[in-house]
């Protein structure tokens, strides 16, 4: 398999709400040296900084949360419920702590496991807090861009989805199964579907 290209720099310096769509039908890889896993981005939610009440950083800078006011492109991975370890993108600049939390892959390669859902994937691709603010163009964990294009919808003002995809938050309960099975089944045999 032939690596794809990464994004430059700049695609994490448009402003959270751009970054949050444009990652939608990005692929994500993480790659722990034994095994290279890969899954495209179907849904995400977008965190709008101190203000937003949702947001990590509306508690203020704390151990937690030192890497959301670092540079854009990094990895923010945190633990929640006791259970869950959850993978943000950093999109703000430094010392405005803005991220995006990917919530759905559709699996593309070396993936076995569910996938719709931020724990889910981050169990899936084997991601967790030891990646937090790991450079998300370096060659541990990464993004690659897309060889076609996603139709994108929103779901709410900071949330957006591919419309077209069984493995979002919204899709129908009904249609993960046999969707799911196939993705697995395909998983790395799909043309183009995953980097190397």
């Amino acid at each position: 398999m032939n690596r794809r290209q990464k994004p430059p720099r700049s695609f994490f310096e448009r402003g959270t709400l751009t970054v949050a769509r444009a990652l939608i039908g990005m692929h994500l890889v993480h790659d722990d040296g034994r095994t290279l896993r890969a899954g495209r981005i179907v849904e995400t939610e977008a965190y709008l900084g101190p203000h937003d009440l949702a947001a990590h950083s509306a508690r203020g800078r704390t151990r937690r949360t030192e890497v959301m006011f670092g540079p854009r492109g990094h990895a923010y991975v945190y633990f929640i419920y006791g259970f869950w370890d959850l993978l943000n993108v950093i999109s703000g600049p430094p010392g405005a702590p803005q991220a995006v939390l990917l919530r759905a892959l559709e699996p593309l390669d070396g993936l076995t496991a569910r996938t719709w859902g931020p724990g889910l994937l981050c169990r899936a691709l084997r991601i967790d807090r030891r990646l937090n603010g790991t450079d998300l163009l370096g060659d541990e964990l990464w993004l690659e861009q897309p060889q076609r294009r996603t139709r994108v919808r929103i779901a709410k003002a900071t949330r957006f989805f591919d419309r077209d995809s069984p493995f979002v938050s919204t899709a129908p309960a009904r249609l993960r199964p046999r969707a799911a099975a196939e993705a697995l089944r395909n998983n790395g045999a799909r043309a183009g579907s995953a980097p190397r």
